[in-house]
Formats: structure tokens, C-alpha cells, sequence
């Protein structure tokens, strides 16, 4: 068992010493080892369909086609799609992306169909 602390950012207990630093290997967070812990915010966190961490602003590539609810349009397969915003999932479909498709309009789409660009 390991003495050292858990990750103040994401409280993995996979931390290790890097000589200078203590750092996680899962969410990339690097500290002092004589450092106060940090207070962990609730922040959003999405991860594409690769595992990649997406943030606001970020672009994303549609991995597989996507019927848009309500209207026969589909989303293709390659869609580049800009400026995406995180957004709390919801319940019915964890849809926690908010972005605008050109040529669909506004809508939502869930992170495990996209992959960052």
C-alpha cells in the first residue's frame, strides 16, 4: 500500500512520485508533494468516444451516423462539428454536449459518438 495522498483533482488513488512532483496518471494532474491539498471542484468532465477529455470550445468529428429526434436528418459519419459546450447530462439520454450541426441547427449530442478533432 502506498503513503502517498490520492489526487486532490480527480481522487485517484493511482498517484506516484516523480522526484520533483507527485503526479496522476489519470487525469494528468502534477503537484508539490509538500503542497496543501487543493479543494476538488465539480467541474463537468466529457470523454470522447477515444477516452480524450473534451472542453468547451473544443471541435469534435460525429463517429457514427446519428438520427436527429423529431426529423428525418442525419448527422453522417465524419461531421466536423466546432465549439461544442459541456453541459450537465441529462436523464433521458446523457446527451452532455450543446453545439450547432451546420445544415441540422442546435441540439445536443453524447460524447461517446464523437471523437475530439
Amino acid at each position: 500500500m502506498s503513503d502517498l495522498p490520492n489526487c486532490p483533482t480527480c481522487g485517484s488513488e493511482y498517484t506516484y512520485d516523480d522526484g520533483i512532483q507527485l503526479v496522476c496518471p489519470e487525469c494528468g494532474h502534477e503537484w508539490a508533494r509538500d503542497a496543501a491539498p487543493e479543494p476538488v471542484e465539480d467541474e463537468l468532465v466529457a470523454l470522447d468516444a477515444n477516452g480524450n477529455r473534451l472542453a468547451d470550445g473544443d471541435s469534435v468529428t460525429v463517429i457514427k451516423d446519428l438520427k436527429v429526434k423529431g426529423s428525418s436528418s442525419v448527422i453522417k459519419v465524419g461531421t466536423k462539428v466546432k465549439s461544442v459546450r459541456l453541459i450537465e447530462g441529462d436523464s433521458e439520454g446523457g446527451h452532455n454536449l450543446d453545439c450547432k450541426v451546420e445544415g441540422i441547427g442546435p441540439l445536443k449530442l453524447t460524447s461517446k459518438f464523437v471523437k475530439k478533432a
